[in-house]
């Protein structure tokens, strides 16, 4: 029990002193126009070198930091999807889906031929990257874009739009590319196995996102209204914002339970409340809860680099993100 109470201390002061580290890089960097999530992934690494070598974190605080790291992320996508008009997400999503597809195809291709044929990884280990090279980093693409100011332009709708689709067919790549692994590992897998293998694991995350966007549009459309009203008749402020927040967290998890992600469940989650002016107006009450959260996601990535192998993954590093960037621009930037 005392054990017990001294780690809760320390995690505790790891916390509040992260939080006093992270308020003062924002404000640093922002004087000099950078984003600050450059020095939350700083702040991570610097922590994570620390560590390595003065040994200062278990594993109790590494776990807090963790889970603190991912209330960030939600908070974060979920801010963005109540800030986000679903009018103009859906007049875009027809544009948006060209690009995607685009990005999807060029993005695998270049990452699979470099890593096969210039970096010599193997074929299923290129496979891997090719489907890792399909993704948008939903979370970090979203706060630079926030911090520019231009999420409520129709380009940044465009580009919300995008990384969600990326998000979401990059999820579906990556479970289907490990129920395969297995196999494609002994080499014992024919294109019929192959192809039911597929088929099912396909057909049960349909199933899963159909009936996780149901569950959201019905919410939307019969719950959200009569709910918030009540919570403004009932709570003072800002009680009923952080009720909608509460609400917001369950969603992210219920996403993350069906295997999407949590980025995606809260900003489906920020989505649903977006239509109620009245609730966004509220926006102001979540904003503490946003600032405190949001940069440990940013400080949790960085936490999780490590240091002794960033030495060996310099070239090829620098190799894929070459490709990467590359990527991007030409499956993006000609169709746009």
């Amino acid at each position: 029990m005392i054990e017990s109470s001294a780690n809760a201390v320390v995690s505790l002061l790891i916390v509040g002193a992260l939080t006093i580290v992270a308020m003062l890089t924002k404000s640093g960097l922002s004087r000099i126009g950078l984003p600050s999530l450059i020095g939350f992934l700083a702040l991570g690494l610097l922590i994570r070198v620390a560590d390595d070598r003065w040994d200062l974190f278990s594993q109790a605080d590494f776990e807090i930091l963790s889970f603190v790291g991912k209330v960030g992320l939600v908070t974060l996508l979920f801010r963005v999807g109540l800030e986000s008009h679903l009018a103009g997400l859906l007049s875009q999503l027809k544009r948006a889906s060209l690009i995607w597809v685009a990005d999807v195809l060029v993005s695998a291709a270049l990452g699979y031929v470099v890593a096969l044929y210039l970096l010599g990884l193997g074929k299923t280990s290129s496979l891997v990257v090719a489907t890792a090279f399909t993704a948008t980093s939903v979370g970090i693409s979203v706060a630079v874009w926030q911090e520019l100011k231009a999420l409520q332009s129709p380009n940044g709708e465009l580009l919300i739009d995008i990384a969600e689709l990326d998000a979401i067919s990059a999820i579906i790549l990556m479970a289907l590319l490990f129920a395969l692994l297995p196999q494609l590992t002994a080499g014992g897998l024919s294109s019929v196995d192959s192809a039911a293998i597929v088929g099912v694991q396909a057909g049960l995350f349909l199933l899963k996102l159909i009936g996780f966007g149901t569950f959201c549009f019905l919410f939307s459309v019969w719950v959200e209204k009569p709910a918030t009203s009540y919570l403004r008749k009932l709570e003072p402020t800002p009680d009923p914002m952080l009720t909608v927040v509460g609400i917001g967290f369950m969603i992210a998890a219920m996403a993350e339970w069906l295997g999407f992600s949590m980025a995606i469940g809260a900003f489906f989650a920020g989505l649903i409340f977006s239509r109620d002016r009245e609730t966004v107006k509220m926006e102001s009450s979540f904003m503490p809860i946003y600032e405190l959260f949001s940069p440990f996601f940013f400080i949790f990535i960085g936490l999780q680099m490590n240091p002794a192998a960033l030495g060996a993954a310099l070239k090829p590093g620098i190799i894929l993100a070459l490709a990467a960037i590359c990527a991007k621009l030409v499956a993006d930037g000609l169709p746009v």
